[in-house]
């Protein structure tokens, strides 16, 4: 009996003295401890789960060389050769996290983003068309956004202390020369293209990406749509024109084409609303684009974008220099423009990037100063003798660009590629005896560049990139270095940084310029901090700018401003905030923003370094949106608020020099404007027919702006540049065939 009892109490006994133990500790790379993380050895069920502290143990019958494999969803692997004997063994392991684009920190210093991919957009096509203040266009809506100044005496974003021409605008990443409609004197023009045409922008108000150039200030880049989900038509009526057009989706559902036309008589709107000026000509233009889209097998795009517009428009207004005759200004214009892209893979991990656009316009101006009955006016007075003037303008530039990227692993990558643009502008001037002064300006500017993504952790990331040009009318090179880093300090907020130096040429109006010139120049230095969920966004940033090279004219040679050297200088420096908040309030969707500038810079004529005449120092906007489900209708507000800017009259004085002889500042601008959008039932239920009724009103609370002062030519008189009415009233119906965008329009908040 007891030798039986032995027996079965060795057998009992056996496994356990013969299994060994293990455990440890799994942390990560911070010495975090990692719960749930699944130990195990190869092709074996002994394993354990890690617990809140990172530990596990288990017991195994295995001897020799084994696996242990450690995983769990968001880090890499472990496979970690072990040597079972009689010994318990204590492993502790750290594992690495991988780098995947929904943990990664967004390199974002000095941009807003808005994209298919960054669900938190910043100002999409429906929020630019629902913004009160912009009506409708692209950049107005921009400048409800921190560093943006209220300019409307020109057209253009000015951005921290820079000037419109310093901000350029590309699409697909091909530059868009003209992309707003001809200036006119004292009054800012729209942009020529639709908000509905892109699916995503990125608005950098500094430190842009090394793929871009020849812009001091900022860069807007727009992204065209792919393919429409289904065919659609739409067609537009409004008080100021009618327009409509149809995209048509294959088969296939693989290519796309589209054609749209408008029209836009200004007439109706200012016979009901007064004019300061008196258009003997209302504005007039005539639009048709068309499109096609071709999806590849690679699962790339091949795009088309093809435009043409003709506008005009002729007004009077009283001259400054005289108490009885009148300025007559009219213009037209005819403009093209042409973009094919292609976008895909091409193998081995790498992707292409390509583009070619072409564009042309043509103004044709003439000024004449007018007497009281509107006839032309000649004399002995040679001041008044030169406003009676024609100016033919014609220009046509091109682009070639190709971009090469490959991920290297992870979300780490590599891109470079050139850029070769052409311009030839050639300008004839005809005085009010008949003589001709005919100028003309080409260049051919090449550019290469290369930037890399480097993603250390999901927490630190850094781009960094250089760009390198030459142009020839500055035959010189010029090297840009530019970095960003980016470092994640909590749950979806961020802090990054980004330096970047960054070159142009001189305004064309200001060539040819004296021999000798060089690139103006501006560093940029941003610090930002930024938080970002689906329905909040908080943003703030430190910058500084520091200018040097800028172009000084000289009007001695000629008699006209021409560029003469680069010794002009300047900085700017401020704060910017933003908040939006598409959640708090139920149905409401709003945001805020605000800067502070501080800037100086000698430039063109400016006697010293002074506070140029379009920065305001302070400037903030208030933009409030309410759906109201049931009556499916929305009601937009705007309210937009900067300091007064400083005016100046410079003149030279009896050394030839110039000096400033008076200044000031206008008062301050503030500006309410409201609009409704109601989304009506348009015939049965399942007719995917989509409509928008819109009535806008802009300033609605008549408040007085001046932009800037104008001075007569000795300067014993100035007077207010304001808007050329008071309001502006917009009342519109937008229909869609094919497709019932109502839900759309509602969860996006329209």
């Amino acid at each position: 009996m007891k030798t039986a009892l032995s027996v079965i109490f060795f057998f009992h006994f056996l496994p356990l003295t013969a299994q060994i133990s293990i455990s440890g500790r799994v942390t990560d790379n911070k010495n975090k401890a990692l719960r749930g993380v699944s130990v195990a050895l190869k092709n074996t069920y002994d394993g354990a789960t890690t617990d809140s502290t990172g530990h596990y143990s288990f017991s195994t019958d295995e001897k020799g060389e084994q696996q242990l494999e450690v995983t769990i969803s968001g880090y890499y692997a472990i496979s970690q050769k072990i040597v079972l004997g009689d010994s318990p063994v204590t492993l502790n392991l750290s594992m690495k996290e991988q780098i995947t684009e929904l943990k990664a920190v967004v390199i974002s210093a000095g941009s807003f983003e808005a994209s298919d991919k960054n669900k938190g957009a910043v100002l999409s096509d429906i929020d630019i068309v629902t913004t009160p203040s912009a009506n409708g266009d692209v950049t107005s809506a921009f400048k409800s956004l921190p560093g943006t100044q209220q300019v409307g005496e020109s057209e253009g974003l000015f951005v921290r202390g820079g000037t419109a021409t310093e901000s350029k605008i590309f699409m697909d990443g091909n530059l868009v020369n003209n992309f707003f409609f001809s200036s006119t004197p004292g009054m800012a023009t729209r942009g020529r293209f639709n908000p509905f045409l892109f699916k995503g922008t990125i608005f950098s108000t500094g430190g842009y990406s090394a793929l871009y150039g020849q812009a001091l200030s900022s860069a807007l880049i727009l992204e065209s749509k792919d393919l429409p989900e289904k065919t659609e038509a739409d067609l537009g009526i409004s008080v100021v024109g009618v327009g409509g057009g149809i995209q048509h989706l294959s088969k296939d559902k693989k290519s796309s084409w589209g054609v749209s036309v408008n029209y836009t008589n200004l007439w109706l709107a200012f016979n009901v609303i007064k004019q300061k000026q008196d258009f003997f000509q209302v504005p007039l233009a005539k639009q048709a684009d068309a499109n096609f889209r071709i999806k590849t097998k690679n699962g790339g795009f091949i795009k088309y974008y093809g435009y043409i517009s003709t506008n005009k428009t002729g007004f009077r207004s009283p001259d400054i220099d005289s108490a009885i005759l009148k300025d007559a200004f009219s213009i037209n214009n005819i403009n093209t423009y042409q973009n094919i892209s292609w976008k895909d893979r091409i193998g081995n991990g790498w992707k292409i990037n390509t583009g070619i656009s072409f564009s042309t316009n043509k103004d044709d101006i003439v000024n004449e100063i007018q007497d009281a009955d509107n006839g032309k006016f000649t004399g002995t007075n040679p001041l008044f003798n030169y406003k009676n003037f024609n100016l033919l303008n014609k220009a046509r530039y091109a682009q070639a660009r190709v971009v090469f990227e490959k991920k290297l692993f992870g979300l780490n990558a590599i891109r470079f590629g050139t850029d070769y643009f052409y311009s030839n502008e050639k300008s004839t001037y005809t005085l009010y005896d008949g003589t001709k002064f005919t100028q003309q300006v080409n260049d051919h500017l090449l550019a290469a560049f290369a930037e890399t993504d480097i993603y250390v952790t999901n927490n630190l990331a850094a781009k960094i990139g250089s760009r390198l040009e030459h142009s020839t009318i500055i035959d010189k090179w010029n090297i840009a270095p530019r970095i960003s880093l980016a470092y994640k300090v909590g749950a979806n907020s961020q802090a990054s940084f980004a330096y970047g130096i960054f070159y142009q040429n001189p305004e064309r109006k200001y060539l040819p310029g004296l021999a000798g010139l060089d690139y103006s120049r501006a560093s940029h230095y941003i610090f930002q901090y930024s938080k970002q969920t689906k329905n909040y966004t908080l943003r703030t940033e430190l910058f500084y700018k520091k200018y040097s090279n800028l172009y000084k004219t000289d009007s001695s040679i000629g008699g006209r401003e021409i560029a003469a050297n680069n010794n002009g200088y300047g900085d700017a420096r401020g704060i910017e905030f933003f908040w939006r908040d598409k959640k708090t309030i139920k149905n409401v969707d709003y945001w805020l923003s605000y800067s502070y500038l501080n800037t100086k810079r000698d430039f063109l004529n400016y006697p010293t370094a002074i506070q140029p005449s379009f920065a305001a120092t302070h400037t903030a906007a208030f933009v409030f949106k309410r759906f109201f489900l049931p009556l499916k209708t929305q009601f937009n507000l705007s309210y937009n608020f900067a300091t007064g800017r400083p005016y100046y009259r410079i003149a030279k004085n009896a050394s030839d020099k110039y000096m400033i002889t008076d200044a000031g500042k206008t008062i301050n601008y503030n500006s309410m404007s409201f609009s409704v959008n109601w989304l009506p039932n348009i015939g049965k239920k399942d007719a995917r027919t989509f409509a928008v009724w819109v009535l806008g009103v802009t300033n609605v609370l008549g408040q007085n702006i001046i932009y800037n002062y104008n001075y007569s030519y000795e300067g014993s008189r100035k007077e207010a540049v304001t808007p050329p009415s008071k309001r502006f009233v917009f009342i519109g119906c937008f229909l869609s065939f094919g497709m019932d965008r109502t839900q759309d329009a509602i969860n996006n908040n329209l």
